[in-house]
C-alpha cells in the first residue's frame, strides 16, 4: 500500500492510497474458492462447480465488494500512518481499476487545525459588578402584583393600561385577510402586543362603541404578503376592564410560599431569589465575556465539517425547544444559514477551550462536580433521587462534568487576563440575559 497526502486550500486535505493488485486479488480468489464449494450453477452438482466458471460469473462482484472492504480497511491504515486526524467524515473518490487490476482511491477530508492560544496577559475581560437593590424588590413586588391583578367591567372610555374586549376585522386593499380577524378578543391597552397603532387606536373608545382604524405592518412583519402593507381594522368594543392591583397582605404573601414573617419575610424571600438570579447572570456574563475575548484573540481556522455538524446540533435542538407537536418539521425542512454563525463560534470556541485544557493539564474537579450536583438537587423536593439521577447517568453527569471544567478553564484564564470591574444596574444585567 502507498499512501500520499496533498494540502489543499485552508485544512483539507487529498490522501491517495494504492492498494496493489496482488492484495485484492488474493482476496478476491479466497472468496471464490471459498464461494465454489458452496455455490449453485445449472448443470454443475453443488461444490462441484470448476473455479473458472464461478471465476467468470462471479469475480466482477466479488471484486468490488473486495475494493470497497479494502477502502474502509487501508483508510484508517493510513490515516496511522501519516499521523491525520480528519475532523469529520471524508468524501471517497475512486478510480477505475488499473489494466494489471491495482487499485487507487482519493479520501478528501478536513483536518483539525493545529491550535496555539496566544498569550492570555493580552486579553482584556470586562467583569460586571451589579447589587439587587431596595428599589429592585419594590419593582419585584409591583410585579408581583401587576401578575396578581383583577379585572372590572368599567362605564367608562378605555384608556391606557386598561384592558378591552373587542371583535375586530382587518382588511387589505378591501379585502379580510387570513389571521386579520378575531372575536371577543382581550387586549391591555399599551403592552405593544398589536402592530403600532392598534392599541392607540382603542384608546377613547367606550363599549358599544365601533370604529374604523387605518395601520401600517411593520416592514419586518413575519408574512411576507402583509410586510409594509396599509390595513384598516373595523373595531367594535365589547368592555372596557379596569385592573385592581392587589394588596401585599398576609393572603396575598402566602401565594408565594410565606407562611410567617409578614411583608419583611416575603421581602427577604424576593431578595434571597434575586440575589440568586443575579449571581447566575453575572456569572454567564462573566464566563461568555471570558469566551468572547478567547475567540477575539485567536484567529484559527475551523473545519466546515464540524461547523456543519454543529449547524445540525443547533437544529436539532430547536426542534426540541419550539417544534413539539408541529406536523412535518424536521431537520430537513429547517434552512442551516440562521445557525452558521453560532455554530461556527461554538467549533472555534471547542477547539480553543480544549487547547486551555490539555496544554493546562486541566481536569473537572470532582469536588465540585458534587457540589453542582447537590446544588441542582436542592430546589427539588425529592433531592436525593435527584442526586443519584446524576451518579447513576453517565451523560448527564458527563455533562456536569464539562459545566465545571468549562467553569475552571474560566478561571484560569481570568487568572492570566487584564479583569477591569464595571458597574451596572440589577436591571440592565437582567435585561442582558434576557437578549
Amino acid at each position: 500500500m502507498k499512501v500520499s497526502v496533498a494540502e489543499a486550500a485552508g485544512l483539507e486535505r487529498r490522501m491517495t492510497v494504492e492498494i496493489p493488485a496482488d492484495r485484492i486479488e488474493s482476496e478476491v480468489d479466497t472468496r471464490l474458492t471459498k464461494a465454489a464449494k458452496t455455490v449453485r450453477i445449472d448443470g454443475f452438482r453443488k461444490g462441484k462447480v470448476p473455479i473458472s466458471v464461478v471465476r467468470q460469473k462471479f469475480a466482477d462482484g466479488v471484486r468490488q465488494e473486495v475494493l470497497g472492504e479494502l477502502i474502509n480497511e487501508t483508510y484508517g491504515q493510513a490515516l496511522t500512518e501519516k499521523k491525520l486526524t480528519p475532523a469529520g467524515m471524508p468524501k471517497i473518490e475512486a478510480d477505475k481499476l488499473a489494466e494489471d487490476n491495482s487499485f487507487s482511491y482519493t479520501a478528501v477530508f478536513e483536518v483539525y487545525p493545529d491550535v496555539k492560544v496566544k498569550d492570555l496577559g493580552k486579553l482584556k475581560i470586562e467583569k460586571v459588578e451589579a447589587s439587587v437593590s431596595d428599589e429592585d424588590i419594590g419593582d419585584m413586588i409591583a410585579n408581583l402584583r401587576d401578575q396578581n391583578v383583577e379585572w372590572n367591567k368599567v362605564d367608562r372610555a378605555a384608556a391606557l393600561e386598561d384592558s378591552v374586549v373587542i371583535d375586530y376585522v382587518g382588511k387589505v386593499e378591501g379585502e379580510a385577510f387570513e389571521g386579520g380577524s378575531a372575536e371577543e378578543q382581550k387586549i391591555r391597552l399599551g403592552e405593544g402586543r398589536m402592530i403600532p397603532g392598534f392599541e392607540e387606536g382603542i384608546v377613547g373608545m367606550s363599549a358599544g362603541d365601533e370604529k374604523t382604524i387605518d395601520v401600517t405592518f411593520p416592514a419586518d412583519y413575519p408574512s411576507e404578503d402583509l410586510k409594509g402593507k396599509e390595513a384598516q381594522f373595523s373595531i367594535s368594543v365589547r368592555e372596557v376592564l379596569e385592573k385592581s392591583l392587589p394588596e401585599v397582605s398576609d393572603e396575598f404573601i402566602k401565594k408565594f410560599g410565606v407562611e410567617e414573617g409578614g411583608v419583611e419575610a416575603f421581602e427577604s424571600e424576593i431578595r434571597k431569589n434575586m440575589e440568586l438570579e443575579l449571581e447566575n447572570a453575572l456569572q454567564a456574563s462573566l464566563k461568555a465575556a471570558v469566551m468572547d475575548g478567547l475567540a477575539e484573540a485567536n484567529d484559527i481556522l475551523v473545519p466546515q465539517a464540524l461547523i456543519a455538524e454543529e449547524v445540525q446540533r443547533l437544529k436539532q435542538e430547536m426542534i426540541q425547544q419550539y417544534g413539539q407537536g408541529q406536523q412535518g418539521l424536521d431537520l430537513s425542512s429547517v434552512p442551516d444559514e440562521p445557525f452558521a454563525e453560532q455554530a461556527q463560534k461554538r467549533v472555534k470556541l471547542g477547539l480553543l477551550v480544549s487547547e486551555v485544557v490539555k496544554s493546562n493539564d486541566l481536569s473537572a474537579d470532582e469536588d465540585r462536580v458534587k457540589e453542582e450536583i447537590k446544588k441542582i438537587a436542592a430546589s427539588y423536593e425529592q433531592s436525593t433521587e435527584v442526586e443519584n439521577y446524576y451518579l447513576q447517568n453517565q451523560e448527564a453527569l458527563n455533562g456536569l462534568q464539562m459545566k465545571v471544567l468549562e467553569d475552571q478553564v474560566v478561571e484560569h484564564l481570568l487568572e492570566k487576563a487584564k479583569v477591569k470591574s464595571i458597574s451596572k444596574d440589577y436591571k440592565e444585567v437582567m435585561a442582558a440575559r434576557a437578549e
